[in-house]
């Protein structure tokens, strides 16, 4: 496998290429890059990949290559000198040089001729040579130069609509580019695709042209492709933004580059969406001040969110600012659609990041506008800002109650936003969140129900962004509180391999860490908990404190089962730091429940161990965390009963067991019947 040039490669295309040398790795494959210095491999230092710097071609070299192109036609010993000596070893440059210089010699007579190089008129550059070159091509030139506004490889097709040629013209021009070396032909007729040689070449061509005709060519190929090529407008938007912002019309560019970007969003193309976008904010400055360029600078920023939240994570900085730009402008306008996926992408941002204040700010916006408007989208959304708010906070009856209106509420045909915005689809954040919460509040098999659920509806989304969000939560976090590793274990892989396939890094630490748990549950302690604290660095590093405290929870018990208890605790600590600062109460319960079994087990006094147990017990009962209540109350039974206290456990632990409806074949209340049975 080749792959050429590769310091101009596209996103996507990188995609593909950092995918293939990853797959190659165990496989028989040669796989050939060639990039000039300015381009970084990302691959370097893998074991299986050597990279080789290419030299100049020596003196023998030089000549040989020469000859080789010259073929049986003779040119001066002096002449081929001449020419290895100004090209200076490179071969892109000998080989120019040389068809030049023997096109000239052709024409001259001088075959046969013992003339200087001086005579024969060697060109000083490259460019010289190619410029020396085209204009040998006479009016064929002038085809050459509208093919290289189309692009280094056009087609037949469209090359016939734009030049002024009638078609038997046209192909004797196009025969003679071909033979000529400049450009290579692939397919027949009027199928032929095109390609120049070198973009050295295409470029050469393009700069002959003066920049008046140039603008007016690239309109005539946008205004082309849109009328006599709909299809290919419709699947390469980018191409025509490319021509439009070429030709001097940023408003139309614009359009398409807008259009480009939610098509690569669409399909989880998320570097190629932010690119687009990109593009399209930067051919802003060529607007005049007014309403329409605040329009399109909205359009582009709100869309620009939801792509950088997929490749950055919602607590990016560059989320943050992109989402603060856009509710300026909304500000300004009132425009509802864009309101709403503003305040959703600003929330998720605030929220991440753990801060508090803004969430409650920006969920009563939203309450306030559903009001004002009585916008269905708006109502949902201050469900969903609701029910994360008092998740965050430890109220899990209101958050189940508000997550489960979205689903009451729900109606896919009006409520299933655009794919450019699926990242806030609010059925998809109440299943996942209600997943959990559902085990939290005892009802496992509900829960499990949820996940199932949620899992079916993103398939049927099928956007990258989330489907990792339901295998993080609904499916990794519900399965890692009900202690079942195999199955954390095959959702974290899935979340890595998703991430990678669609750049989502944020996701991508989430799912090793859980990869890493889950190889820290079987024989390999230590190299599950390096990788968990690497990951877990990283995501502090992106400024991300949601589930910061259950992860950090993970670890500790961990660290405890590696037999680092003292280091498990100084993690506790450091998760009830990591609460307090950002005024989560989610997991008070079982941070509480933890510290106690952690003191336990460093052998600290009975009667503190006992506190933090009562302390869990009480927290859990206030939160109706029934789950996490039967955790703190088994902890505290086992400690009684192995002081003697064993009637006081059983009267503690019997009455919360028998409370349970569901989920009696799950690990804690497997542990609670045990118990009970060796209590009685």
């Amino acid at each position: 496998m080749i792959f050429e040039d590769v310091h101009w490669i596209d996103p996507t295309s990188l995609e593909l290429l950092d995918r293939t040398v990853e797959r190659i790795r165990m496989l028989p494959v040669l796989l050939v890059v060639t990039f000039r210095p300015e381009f970084t491999p990302p691959w370097s230092g893998q074991p299986h990949v050597s990279m080789m710097t290419l030299g100049r071609l020596g003196q023998r070299d030089g000549v040989a290559l020469v000859e080789h192109v010259l073929g049986q036609q003779d040119l001066p010993a002096e002449a081929i000198q001449g020419i290895v000596e100004r090209t200076d070893g490179v071969p892109l440059y000998l080989e120019e040089f040389t068809k030049a210089v023997a096109e000239m010699c052709a024409e001259g007579d001088h075959a046969q001729s013992t003339a200087s190089s001086a005579s024969l008129g060697i060109p000083a550059t490259l460019h010289a040579s190619l410029m020396a070159r085209l204009d040998r091509l006479g009016a064929a030139k002038k085809v050459a130069q509208i093919a290289a506004v189309i692009g280094r490889e056009f087609s037949h097709d469209l090359l016939a609509a734009v030049a002024p040629y009638a078609a038997t013209e046209l192909r004797a021009f196009i025969d003679q580019l071909t033979s000529s070396g400049m450009v290579f032909r692939r397919g027949t007729a009027a199928d032929s695709l095109y390609l120049f040689k070198h973009a050295l070449v295409q470029d050469a061509a393009y700069n002959t042209l003066l920049r008046r005709p140039r603008q007016q060519l690239h309109g005539k190929i946008a205004r082309t492709l849109e009328e006599l090529f709909p299809g290919r407008a419709a699947r390469e938007p980018e191409v025509l933004a490319h021509h439009f912002a070429k030709a001097g019309q940023a408003a139309r560019a614009i359009d398409y580059w807008l259009i480009a970007g939610k098509q690569a969003a669409q399909r989880s193309a998320n570097l190629e969406a932010i690119d687009h976008f990109s593009r399209g904010l930067k051919a802003l400055e060529a607007l005049p001040l007014g309403s329409e360029k605040d329009w399109k600078e909205l359009a582009l920023q709100t869309a620009l969110g939801t792509a950088l939240i997929s490749v950055h994570g919602y607590a990016a900085s560059q989320t943050g600012a992109a989402y603060a730009r856009a509710r300026i402008l909304c500000r300004k306008f009132g425009d509802a659609a864009a309101l709403h996926a503003t305040l959703s992408g600003e929330f998720v941002y605030h929220f991440v990041r753990g801060d508090r204040a803004m969430m409650r700010r920006l969920t009563k916006e939203a309450r306030r506008t559903a009001e004002r408007t009585g916008d269905d989208a708006f109502q949902l959304a201050g469900h969903r800002m609701d029910g994360i708010t008092a998740m965050y906070d430890g109220s899990f009856i209101e958050a189940s109650h508000e997550f489960e209106t979205i689903l009451s509420l729900y109606d896919p045909d009006r409520h299933r936003p655009p794919p450019v915005l699926y990242i806030h689809d609010p059925k998809i954040s109440a299943l996942a969140y209600l997943a959990i919460l559902k085990w939290i509040l005892g009802q496992s098999d509900t829960a499990r129900g949820l996940a199932i659920e949620a899992l079916r509806y993103a398939e049927e989304l099928k956007q990258a962004n989330l489907t990792a969000h339901v295998r993080t939560y609904a499916g990794a976090g519900l399965h890692e509180l009900l202690g079942e590793t195999s199955a954390v274990r095959r959702h974290a892989d899935a979340i890595v391999a998703l991430a990678d396939q669609h750049s989502l890094h944020y996701w991508r630490l989430n799912g090793l860490f859980l990869r890493g748990w889950a190889i820290a549950q079987g024989a390999s302690v230590e190299e599950g908990l390096a990788v968990m604290r690497q990951n877990l660095r990283a995501r502090s590093a992106l400024g991300v404190s949601w589930y910061h405290v259950r992860y950090l929870c993970m670890l500790a018990t961990t660290l405890q089962k590696s037999g680092a208890a003292e280091s498990a605790l100084a993690v506790v600590a450091e998760a009830k730091d990591q609460a307090a600062c950002h005024c989560e109460h989610m997991w008070d319960a079982e941070v509480e429940r933890i510290e106690a079994e952690m003191l336990e087990v460093c052998a600290r006094s009975t009667v503190e161990c006992e506190a933090r147990f009562q302390s869990a017990l009480v927290t859990a009962r206030r939160q109706s965390a029934k789950s996490f209540e039967l955790r703190a109350a088994l902890g505290l039974a086992k400690l009684w009963a192995e002081h003697g206290r064993g009637d006081e456990a059983r009267d503690l632990l019997w009455p919360l067991y028998e409370s349970f409806t569901e989920g009696f074949n799950t690990r804690d209340l497997t542990q609670a019947r045990q118990l009970l049975d060796k209590l009685h």
